[in-house]
């Protein structure tokens, strides 16, 4: 509830946001700073603006701001936040990364693919600050760094965990929004399922159609999907949908059944912690690696740009392993370890699409 409180009073200054900097965004380290300080002029400066749901989904945004702060502690570097407000436009992204950059940061990092439109329009008018897109390879330029991973190979690894876990041979997996980057952790989490147990049945739902996010946000929306999977027969549950994946993680945890988190170890994460002893695994992605990685990149002088991709060779992506339940089923964690060594060698290609 405090997550869409806050949201929701970042939305009343959005409509400020191209008249002042600080109100599209708060500094971790020093709130309301201002940018012409003789301080802040010489420190090193950098922003990250989240995507919907903001700081605190226990997800994506927590991964990138864990990023920041890594870079923080390490680097010295000064961190600026900006939250993203409910049903914003392009136009209010364009303004929120216009006023980071003008405030000195770089690099500005977008988080989340929803910030493509607005990073080619921005990153044309500050060619010397190094913007960061991260999930996204549609817009590309001299200083612009697309952060993207092979989701596909980590959610094929959970679909193997499922079948494997299942004992019904019914499973879900619950889309936040049916765009093409969910689309990759259906497909490679369907493939899993499929290629470990043929007769395995996968359920799949998605909360909500662009252009409406709200399946990124809400999760009494997940709650409701996975609680329609668990009546249907499903007892692990794979959710890629950002804050309302914690609504379905809730829903399987009261039932007794599985569920599979995303993008960071959900397993871990605070807010999650009632319900993590049924949190099997979560499939992950280095957004904090990309994030510290772009940073001390500008940092160094060498910044990163084009696309830098984070796979399973890598361990750009993978399988979180820090629920004592999941290390315990040899069969299940022999059969992810031989799937994972499939992939890096080759032997098994993993679909983008479903």
């Amino acid at each position: 509830m405090r997550r869409i409180t806050r949201i929701t009073t970042v939305g009343i200054a959005t409509a400020a946001l191209a008249l002042s900097a600080t109100a599209c965004g708060k500094s971790s380290t020093d709130s309301g700073a201002s940018s012409s300080s003789s301080s802040d002029s010489k420190a090193t400066k950098v922003a990250i603006a989240y995507d919907i749901g903001g700081r605190g989904d226990q997800s994506f945004n927590d991964a990138a701001y864990a990023g920041l702060k890594k870079a923080e502690d390490e680097l010295g570097v000064k961190g600026s936040e900006a939250e993203p407000s409910q049903g914003e436009s392009d136009a209010d992204k364009v303004a929120r990364l216009t006023s980071l950059a003008r405030a000195g940061n770089n690099p500005v990092i977008g988080v989340g693919f929803s910030y493509a439109p607005a990073i080619a329009k921005v990153a044309k008018s500050f060619p010397k600050t190094t913007f960061g897109l991260i999930d996204d390879t549609s817009v590309t330029g001299p200083n612009i760094a697309n952060l993207v991973f092979n989701e596909e190979q980590g959610s094929y690894l959970a679909g193997v965990a499922a079948a494997k876990a299942s004992k019904t041979g019914t499973v879900g997996f619950i889309g936040g929004v049916e765009v093409p980057l969910i689309k990759k952790f259906e497909a490679g989490f369907t493939q899993g399922v499929k290629d470990t147990n043929p007769k395995a049945k996968v359920l799949t739902q998605y909360l909500t159609q662009p252009p409406n996010f709200d399946g990124f946000s809400k999760p009494d929306l997940g709650k409701a999907a996975a609680q329609g999977q668990l009546d249907k027969g499903a007892d692990v549950i794979y959710a890629a949908a950002g804050l309302a994946g914690s609504g379905a993680i809730e829903a399987a945890s009261a039932a007794g059944k599985w569920a599979i988190g995303v993008d960071s170890d959900q397993y871990k994460q605070a807010g999650l912690a009632s319900y993590k002893n049924q949190i099997l695994t979560s499939v992950t992605k280095d957004v904090q690696g990309s994030v510290f990685n772009v940073i001390k990149s500008v940092k160094d002088g060498k910044p990163q740009t084009g696309e830098i991709r984070y796979g399973l060779a890598t361990n750009g992506v993978g399988l979180a392993d820090s629920n004592p339940a999941y290390v315990k089923m040899t069969d299940v964690t022999t059969a992810v370890e031989k799937a994972k060594k499939a992939i890096v060698d080759g032997k098994i290609t993993v679909k983008t699409a479903p």
